[in-house]
This record gives C-alpha cells, structure tokens and sequence, in this order.
C-alpha cells in the first residue's frame, strides 16, 4: 500500500484486506452465534436468559471496544505518512487505556447489574440465567479488550490475514468449551446458557495470549518493538485516542444499544417472543457482518490513502467499498426470502418459536440494505477520521427517529413486537441517507482543497 493503484489493483487491493477481515469478523461473531443456537437447544429458557444477558452486553461491549478502533485511523495514517516510530507508543497508550476501560467496566457492572434486572418483568429462571450469564462474561473483558486493541495495529498494517487465522485458531476452542459447558458433557457440570458465558470469557483469554506471542514473533510486527519498551502513561496521547475513539463507540453504542433497548422492551410479551426476536436479530447481526468488515476494510484502505495525501484514491475505494456491499445485501435478501424457514430452523425445534421467528427474519431483510450503506460509509468517515457527525447521525436516527416510531406502532398499533423492527428500521435508513451526504461533501471539499495547494506549489 505505497503506491496510487489502478482501478484494478484497487479491486485487488480491497480484496486482500477485506477477505481475511470477514472471515475474522464471521468467526468472532460465531462465538456469539454458536452461544445462541446451542443455549436455545438447551432450553427456551436459557435462549431467552442468554438474549437478555447479552442484549445489555453487547451495546456495552461494542461501544467500548468502539472507542479502542481509533487505534486503527491512527496507525494507518502514520504509516501512511511514514511516521512509523510512534506506532508502539500509540499502541501501549491503548493498552492501558484498554486495561482502564475493563476495570471501570467491571465496578459499574457489579454496581448496576442488579438494579437493572429489577425493573425487567422477567421469570425468576430466566433473570438467573442471565445476570450468571453476565458474572461469567466478566472473567474475559480485559483480555478482550486488549485483544482489540492488538488486531487493530495488526490490521492497520494491512495484515488482516494474521488476525483471521488467530480467529480462526480460536473459534473450535469456544464451541468445545459451549459443548462441554452448556451440556455438561465430558464430565463437566451441566451449566445451560451460563456455560455460554464462561467459555466466551475463555476463549477471549486464548486470543489475548496468542495474538501477544505474535507481535513479539512475527514479521513485520517484531519490527515495531511491541511491549519492547516501557511507556509511562500520557494524558495527552489519552486524550489523541479519546478524542478520536469517544465519537466512534458512542456512534457504535447508541447502535447497538438500540437493539438491545427493543430486546428489553420484549420483555413484556411471552418468553417465545423474546426467544424468536432474538434468533431472528442474531442471524441479521450475523450477516452484518459483511458490511461490517468492509467498514473495517475502507477505515484502513482510505485511512492509508488520506495519511499519504492521496485523495482522489480513498474516493475510488470509498465507493468500490459500498458497492460491494449493496450488491451483496441484495443477494443476501433474494436468499433469505426463498430460505427463511431453514434458517429460523437453525435456532429451535419448538414450532411457535420457528413459524414467529420467520416473521421476524423478513423484516430483517430491510436491515440488510440499509446496513449495506450505512456500515461502509462509517468506516471510509474513520479513515478521514471525521468521526463526530456519525456520532450525531447515529443519536438522532436511532433514538429519536427510530425507538420512539417502533414504540409507537408497538404500543398503539395491531404491529405489536414487529413494529419495534420497523422503527429500527426506519431510523437506519435515515442515518444511511444523512452519512451519504456527509461523506460526498467531505471528499469534494479535500480534493478541491488538496488541488488548490498543489495549483499553488505547482
């Protein structure tokens, strides 16, 4: 990545960053996936205990581990400008923002924990399940932290297919250990959803260990001297990270958060509607995830291309990237309206839960197209790193467009739960249209800015 490439090097170029990214981002969602198709064979009372447990995590996991992608923009851009001595700084001021992050994670956790489930109308079984669920989780946030932390410096070198294979090295440890845990099989006590828990926060520990022992052995990262040297702790380079990462996970939170505000709202109908919305929205989030890593693709390719000043190239890959991803959210729809009812089969043998869980998978097919848009887009902004307006964009589409709309027609409306959806999806579309118009004035603006210096040098 030293060079302007044709359109066609430009193809090839996002390929190999993109691909192993996406077989990363599949395989780190797997665990979560794995967690729920296997809980939900245990018991609808453990799918349901599980969906509650994690829809308070995952907007808290997602928006933190949001704030520590700033490493990625920062890393790509110094390299970009080849300014790579402050690559191991940047890196080890991470970690021990990273290591802050987990601490105070776990304080408020065993603070609020409790009080929260209270307010929820949940089943004594299910209310169990989850807070155990999330006790378990616990033993793996730091390392899962850190971890993030060290696939972002990797990734920003352009070697995603390092972190894919440590992903993929990783992935059989978490389904032995749900085997073993959620069934009680080989000899290990029988723990239901909560075995789902302990064996993520296990596996997190795995990743953690191997991905160090790469950076120290590996070229090219034992060139940069990881963890080589000792850094005391900068405000400043604090305050560089947050400054840049703060926009980023509070736009990835209120995201996410908005999914797990509807799943808590489910709280009031059946545990068969809780379990079924929750199938259905695991399998959209798992096929989010290829918008998602072509988000992560264009932070690094565009961020790269910014760092070197070359604006007209992270324009080309900013729409090679969202082209992509609309052409294949279509695909993904056309396949999941001919096979919805294979796919609702994958999550429970129990009829209600399968007929209601096609319902939902339809609605879900609307996600599709709109993420396709608005995930690319938010990763080309982090490569400008012009972060704020996605931070505003996604408040405003969210929770102002989309939670109050999806109240609504729940509430006052024969829609019931499915009209929590259509908000969600209503405010996703918004915020899709409000980034594109963002990001078209941002890249007119500094290629006629970067033409004009260049008119005036010249």
């Amino acid at each position: 990545m030293n060079e302007t490439f044709s359109i066609k090097e430009k193809w090839r170029q996002f390929l190999v960053v993109l691909l192993p990214i996406l077989i990363s981002q599949l395989a780190l969602f797997s665990m979560t996936f794995f967690d729920t198709i296997m809980s939900g064979h245990a018991s609808p009372i453990d799918l349901a205990g599980v969906a509650i447990g994690a829809s308070l995590w995952a907007p808290v996991q997602s928006g933190l581990t949001g704030i520590l992608l700033a490493v990625t923009p920062m890393v790509a851009q110094m390299v970009g400008a080849n300014r790579r001595d402050r690559v191991p700084f940047t890196v080890v001021q991470a970690f021990y923002v990273a290591i802050a992050i987990g601490i105070a994670v776990i304080i408020v956790g065993a603070l609020v924990l409790n009080p929260i489930l209270d307010l929820m109308d949940l089943e004594p079984s299910v209310r169990g399940i989850a807070i155990d669920f999330l006790h378990a989780i616990a033993i793996g946030i730091i390392p899962l932290f850190l971890y993030t932390v060290i696939r972002c410096f990797i990734d920003a070198l352009g070697e995603t297919r390092v972190t894919m294979f440590i992903t993929l090295f990783s992935l059989p440890i978490n389904i032995f250990l749900n085997y073993v845990l959620i069934f009680g099989n080989l000899g290990f006590p029988r723990l239901g959803g909560v075995g789902a828990g302990y064996a993520s926060a296990i596996t997190y520990w795995c990743i953690l260990l191997i991905s160090l022992f790469v950076v120290k052995r590996v070229h090219p990262f034992v060139e940069y001297g990881l963890l080589g040297k000792f850094y005391a702790v900068s405000l400043q380079a604090w305050k560089e990270l947050l400054k840049l990462g703060l926009p980023i996970g509070f736009s990835i939170f209120f995201e996410v958060s908005i999914f797990a505000a509807v799943t808590l709202f489910m709280s009031e109908y059946s545990t068969i509607t809780i379990a079924a919305h929750q199938a259905a929205l695991n399998f959209a989030s798992f096929i989010y995830m290829v918008p998602m890593s072509i988000s992560m693709a264009m932070t690094i390719l565009v961020g790269f291309e910014v760092g070197a000043r070359r604006y007209r190239d992270a324009r080309q890959y900013s729409y090679l990237g969202i082209s992509v991803a609309v052409v294949l959210a279509l695909l993904f729809g056309v396949g999941l309206l001919a096979f919805n009812e294979q796919v609702a089969g994958f999550y429970t043998t129990d009829e209600e839960v399968l007929r209601l869980t096609q319902h939902f998978l339809m609605y879900s097919i609307l996600f599709l197209i709109s993420d396709a848009i608005a995930a690319p887009i938010q990763g080309i902004l982090r490569g400008y790193k012009d972060v704020t307006i996605t931070f505003i964009v996604a408040l405003v589409s969210y929770w102002v467009i989309g939670l109050p709309l999806g109240f609504a027609l729940a509430q006052y409306t024969s829609l019931q739960a499915f009209g929590y959806w259509i908000g969600l999806i209503t405010g996703l579309a918004a915020g899709a249209v409000f980034l594109f118009g963002r990001l078209l004035g941002l890249q007119r603006r500094l290629i006629r800015q970067h033409d004009s210096q260049q008119a005036h040098t010249g």
